[in-house]
C-alpha cells in the first residue's frame, strides 16, 4: 500500500509534466514557445520582497485561470512552485491564452529576467504551452 499515489492539485500538475511518480509515456511531447511578458501586478503583492530573490533565469512559474475575476473574465494569475500569487499575465496578452488553458492546454512560464525599478520588481517571462 505504501506505493499508492495521493492525488491531489499539486501532483496531478506533477504528472502531467512528468515530474510526479507515475511516469506517463508521451513520445510526442514537446515544449511550445508562445510569446514573452511581463507579470502585472507584482506592485500590489504583499510580500514580493520575499519572493523576488526566488525568482532568477530559468525559475518556471505556473498559471490558473481566474474566469470569475470581477476585472478580466479571462485573467490568468501567475503563481510560484510553492502557490505565491506574483500577480498577472497582463490583459493585453491573456485573450488567446486563456482560451487556450480553457481548452484544457497546459500552460506555464519561464523567469527570463527581474528588474527592480523603485518598489516595483519588473518579472520578464517566457510563456510555453506542453503538447
Amino acid at each position: 500500500m505504501a506505493d499508492i499515489i495521493k492525488i491531489d492539485n499539486e501532483n496531478i500538475i506533477n504528472i502531467l509534466n512528468n515530474k510526479g511518480p507515475l511516469d506517463i509515456g508521451k513520445p510526442f511531447s514537446q515544449e511550445i514557445f508562445l510569446i514573452e511578458v511581463h507579470i502585472a501586478g507584482t506592485s500590489h503583492i504583499d510580500n514580493m520582497d520575499l519572493l523576488e530573490p526566488k525568482l532568477f533565469q530559468g525559475v518556471e512559474v505556473r498559471f490558473f485561470r481566474e474566469p470569475n475575476n470581477k476585472y478580466d473574465s479571462k485573467a490568468i494569475v501567475v503563481k510560484d512552485k510553492d502557490g505565491n500569487k506574483l500577480g498577472y499575465i497582463p490583459r493585453d496578452k491573456n485573450e488567446i491564452l486563456s482560451r487556450l488553458m480553457d481548452a484544457g492546454k497546459l500552460l506555464y512560464g519561464k523567469v527570463k529576467c527581474k528588474e527592480k525599478i523603485g518598489d516595483w520588481v519588473k518579472i520578464e517571462m517566457e510563456v510555453y504551452l506542453k503538447d
